[in-house]
């Protein structure tokens, strides 16, 4: 077993590379923690609420000698509804077309039914080399830590297959993660870059934006309604007559719920919580697009958007 740790060689290599890889793991594993730190910008939404990423968002890593493109899955888990099973889906053919698959195991949690299950699909993935990334390692001692690696180790033997790396990480105090970039770069295919320099992302910025408005909302309900919000940017428009150097995005969303009861529950007395989600979200959106924001929310009801397929496509899924 090989586990990596920071040394100060610098590989001699000159050759360009670039390509995509994915990491997968159980819900709130730190998968899009992961991203935002190896970007070092926020593009993927992050909660700790697990579940919160459907969309596939790409963060890009450009560096001198390569371009890493990041694609942040949802977590891949047993699923009781139709979109639990369409994000399974995702999952499945996102890890069918990355050239590597870095598996997010938390360092503070032992290894579950959810880990197994996740890679036993891994090890059906013959071609794609895949690097056990020990997560959030931050959070626990070298002992834990030692035994974690051992039991991962030990876990793709019994599944016939091999890391190609073992790399421990903690993203929220930047251990190691540019040495996860850097084992994960000799993976990708020699290539020129596949976006522009200065690309952090290729989500469209509607998309961004629905998913900045869907954190703040998550954010103060973290027991009552983990999936029921959905969000969705019916239109951006920059304000007419605004001097040039004062410019305005006007930003009409609406937040959807399941049940008229969870309505009060997003809305809060007297408004107080959508007051709060738009202040923080409005924040949040202003940073990323580097602009002014008026930012104007309703709440609608979309009766068991979960369950049916045709308001699934509608908000999107």
């Amino acid at each position: 077993m090989s586990v990596r740790t920071q040394s100060s060689e610098q590989p001699a290599e000159t050759i360009h590379r670039a390509g995509f890889a994915c990491f997968v793991g159980r819900p709130n594993a730190g998968k899009s923690t992961l991203t935002n730190a190896l970007v070092g910008q926020k593009v993927a939404i992050t909660s700790n609420r697990p579940q919160t990423t459907r969309h596939t968002v790409r963060g890009i890593v450009h560096r001198p000698d390569a371009q890493l493109i990041l694609v942040d899955t949802p977590g891949l888990h047993k699923p009781r509804t139709l979109l639990g099973e369409r994000l399974n889906d995702v999952v499945r053919t996102t890890w069918a077309e990355v050239d590597v698959i870095g598996f997010c195991l938390p360092a503070d949690q032992k290894i579950g039914p959810g880990d197994r299950f996740i890679a036993k699909e891994l090890a059906g993935i013959r071609k794609t080399p895949k690097i056990a990334v020990v997560t959030k390692t931050d959070l626990v001692d070298s002992k834990t830590l030692a035994e974690q690696l051992i039991a991962i180790d030990q876990m793709s033997k019994e599944l016939g297959f091999e890391w190609a790396e073992i790399v421990p990480v903690s993203a929220v105090g930047s251990k190691q993660v540019d040495l996860l970039a850097d084992l994960l770069v000799p993976l990708l295919p020699e290539s020129p870059a596949l976006y522009p320099e200065g690309d952090l992302t290729d989500e469209p910025e509607q998309v961004m934006v629905a998913e900045l408005i869907r954190e703040a909302a998550l954010e103060g309900v973290r027991d009552e309604l983990p999936h029921s919000i959905a969000v969705v940017v019916e239109e951006m428009l920059p304000r007419e007559d605004r001097p040039a150097d004062r410019p305005l995005l006007d930003i009409h969303a609406n937040v959807y719920i399941e049940r008229p009861s969870q309505k009060g529950i997003i809305i809060g007395p007297k408004g107080k919580r959508l007051k709060e989600v738009g202040i923080r979200s409005r924040q949040q959106i202003e940073a990323l697009l580097g602009t002014p924001v008026f930012l104007d929310l309703h709440v609608k009801v979309a009766k068991d958007w979960q369950r049916d397929p045709k308001q699934l496509r509608k908000l999107g899924f």
